[in-house]
């Protein structure tokens, strides 16, 4: 028997964000528990959906399932909702690139407007993540692997109230530092080798800034995130939201 995710209280969490329930209008899905459990599979494992094992059901009625949730955005929205009893003490936000496998290539519309670019890595796509103190997932930005990573910030950024803000120098940006002090966020950000008045930061704060990368490694344990095997933006939304919900739970 295929291994299995969910505990009972880890189910009883994320159940009441199913679609499908018997209180919602329309058809009420079958077995949801289980259908979850098959998303999870694909998502550690980085499988094709024709890989899935049988007892998960038909193949194409679990990814058609899946699509209906995608489109309903319904695991970012458990995410974020998941997601709301952040510590921000201090906040963080770093970028990550995961490769794009060939599989996960060709939809319509071409890459870039799947968030997938060409970088030295190849094919790729970039995740800008937003943690809390704690290094747990608060919100991420998809964005194609060429681009800044401070092209995610803005979104990430516009309703944060924290007391710092932890990035590497790549986020050593005038108007990044602006902003952030008008809303008194301290920016703990190294400067720049090529700064001429290089700004101070809290050396010994910016230390706990590992916790993101370590949420970062965490997160691409799971293979459909690693080597992103999903062909459209919005699966890998989906995979990653999934990803950090059960993360949130453990």
């Amino acid at each position: 028997m295929t291994r299995h995710v969910l505990t009972d209280a880890q189910w009883a969490i994320i159940e009441p964000f199913c679609l499908g329930k018997a209180t919602d209008p329309g058809q009420t899905g079958r077995d949801p528990r289980l259908f979850m459990e098959a998303v999870l599979w694909i998502v550690r494992t980085g499988a094709q959906w024709r890989e899935l094992p049988v007892e998960f059901g038909k193949w194409n009625s679990v990814f058609k399932r899946f699509r209906r949730w995608v489109k309903a955005d319904a695991f970012y929205s458990m995410f974020r909702t998941l997601a709301e009893d952040a510590d921000f003490e201090y906040a963080m936000i770093d970028g990550s690139i995961v490769k794009v496998h060939r599989s996960g290539q060709g939809a319509k519309g071409g890459p870039q407007s799947q968030a997938i670019g060409r970088s030295r890595g190849g094919m790729t796509t970039k995740i800008v993540a937003l943690t809390d103190a704690l290094g747990n997932l608060v919100d991420f930005r998809l964005l194609p692997g060429q681009a800044h990573d401070l092209r995610g910030v803005p979104e990430l950024i516009d309703k944060l109230a924290a007391d710092h803000l932890l990035a590497d120098r790549a986020f050593d940006a005038d108007w990044l530092r602006t902003a952030l002090t008008e809303r008194s966020i301290a920016p703990v950000i190294p400067p720049k080798s090529n700064r001429r008045f290089p700004a101070e930061f809290d050396k010994e704060t910016y230390k706990w800034r590992h916790l993101i990368e370590n949420y970062f490694g965490k997160l691409k344990e799971n293979r459909g995130i690693a080597m992103r095997s999903c062909k459209t933006d919005q699966s890998l939304k989906a995979f990653i939201s999934l990803a950090a919900s059960i993360s949130q739970l453990r």
